[in-house]
């Protein structure tokens, strides 16, 4: 008979002895976040800065430019995390990269945007049309497999889009007037909404509530009164920052936490209805269109009768001009097939940077 070789006492060897289970672990609420690898920063920069200029023109989405810079998501997470006071280093380092970006971006490229659609308007709305889908590839990607809720919500977004455009190109704006704080702050909310909401422009949005021009114009009297350090004019200016600014902070964080909570939990029909949202935003976009310039007597599309004490003042703001289509020429064909082609290159490109980490 083999000779039995196991112990009852302590001095079993280690084979022959059962070491005692371990206590169950303490749970752990989350795991600590990964840090931001430098090819997603990268996009994150250049997605902030897309942002940026797209938020100087209606009609552009700035958080399609998100979008297109494949950090849309963990930008919205981290709108949502910041807003119920989740602090983590990832989070902030994001923010401040997309944030800081699309500022320094308003900053240097509003002069150049402004005079750029006064004077190439057909060029300019080229290459945006080429900077936004030039994210549908990578938007694409997140949704595969397209199943049923994917479909459904690509369907709801072009449809969503198009009927926006309707409304847009129909001329319903805003009329004149002084808006009082409540609209103020719903303009605030509107256009916060939109920023982060791929597909929908800001600047329409304020368009069409009539608060556009009154907003764009506070904002440049205040950074004029910065500059010229004039704290009168500075304090004038705040009856219109304050109650926007507050209202951006409300849309941001509403709107955050709601897309977050539908790409947590709806994940493929939300991605599909922003794509959706993507593909159909050109539909407003069309390029071969030319300011008016105003004349005593025009009432311009804003609502604002062109008089000859403030037709020189009129003419030094294209953006509330009127929009007259043309019919373009070979070259000019030529040339927005051209601008298109280099928009989606730019976007498709920044798109790609650190594609070969996992997403």
């Amino acid at each position: 008979m083999a000779e039995d070789t196991r112990s009852d006492g302590p001095e079993g060897t280690p084979e022959q002895t059962q070491a005692p289970a371990p206590p169950p672990a303490e749970p752990t609420a989350q795991p600590a976040p990964k840090p931001l690898a430098p090819g997603f920063l990268a996009r994150a920069a250049g997605g902030g800065a897309l942002m940026g200029l797209a938020n100087l023109v209606p009609g552009i989405s700035g958080g399609t430019m998100l979008v297109a810079a494949g950090v849309y998501t963990p930008f919205i997470d981290a709108i949502g995390d910041l807003s119920r006071l989740r602090f983590s280093r990832p989070a902030i380092l994001l923010l401040a990269v997309v944030v800081g970006a699309a500022v320094v971006a308003i900053g240097a490229g509003a002069s150049i945007v402004s005079v750029g659609l006064a004077e190439f308007r057909w060029g300019m709305y080229s290459l945006f049309i080429g900077l936004t889908l030039g994210g549908a590839p990578l938007m694409a990607s997140m949704v595969r497999p397209f199943g049923a809720g994917a479909v459904a919500g690509l369907i709801l977004g072009v449809a969503a889009m198009v009927g926006l455009v309707f409304i847009q190109t129909t001329g319903v704006a805003g009329a004149g007037g002084e808006p009082g704080v409540v609209m103020l702050a719903v303009g605030g909310i509107a256009g916060a909404s939109a920023m982060i909401l791929p597909g929908v422009s800001g600047g329409y949005l304020l368009l069409l509530l009539g608060l556009y021009e009154t907003i764009i114009e506070a904002i440049k009297s205040a950074v004029t009164a910065l500059k010229d350090a004039d704290a009168g004019a500075l304090i004038d200016t705040m009856r219109v920052v304050i109650p926007v600014g507050i209202g951006v902070v409300v849309g941001v964080a509403v709107v955050g936490n709601i897309l977050k909570l539908l790409l947590h939990r709806l994940e493929k029909p939300t991605l599909g209805f922003l794509l959706g949202l993507l593909l159909a935003a050109p539909a407003g976009l069309w390029p071969f269109r030319a300011g008016v310039e105003p004349e005593p007597g025009m009432i311009l599309a804003s609502g604002d009768l062109v008089t000859a004490e403030n037709v020189e003042e009129l003419r030094e703001k294209p953006g509330k001009w009127d929009e007259a289509f043309f019919e373009p020429g070979p070259v000019q064909i030529a040339g927005s097939a051209g601008l298109i082609a280099l928009g989606f290159g730019l976007t498709y490109g920044l798109g790609r940077l650190g594609a070969g980490r996992k997403r």
